[in-house]
């Protein structure tokens, strides 16, 4: 008989098997010209931000807009952080549309938009 606590910890994985999904299927939902225009990021998926729990995601790096010749630097990174996702947004739908609408929104800042800009375009 399988013990149960094996069965527990296989659900936990493959929900963040289908939370990374999620975060694939954002990025893949972009038109073709802008995401081939991502280039040299890094982007995780990981529990939670060990300074501020409830934030969703974070973009590390300098917004394309502001680069010189970046041949060789260590590349961006948007992490998006699972656990304050799936607590704020218990509905399968709803989590979904939201990893959608914060992977786009860190995706944004790689591209240089700001927060006033997000809010405009509803991707706060």
């Amino acid at each position: 008989m399988p013990d149960p606590g094996e069965r527990r910890r296989g659900s936990v994985r493959l929900r963040a098997v289908r939370f990374e999904e999620h975060v694939e299927r954002a990025i893949a939902s972009l038109p073709d010209d802008l995401r081939a225009a991502i280039r040299n990021v890094e982007i995780t998926v990981e529990e939670e931000h060990p300074d501020d729990p409830d934030l969703f995601g974070l973009y590390e790096g300098v917004p394309l807009p502001e680069r010189g010749d970046w041949a060789g630097e260590l590349p961006d990174r948007i992490r998006i952080f699972r656990l304050p996702l799936v607590e704020s947004f218990p509905d399968p739908a709803e989590l979904e549309e939201e990893i959608r609408i914060t992977v786009l929104h860190e995706v944004a800042h790689y591209f240089g938009l700001d927060e006033d800009r997000l809010d405009d375009l509803g991707f706060s």
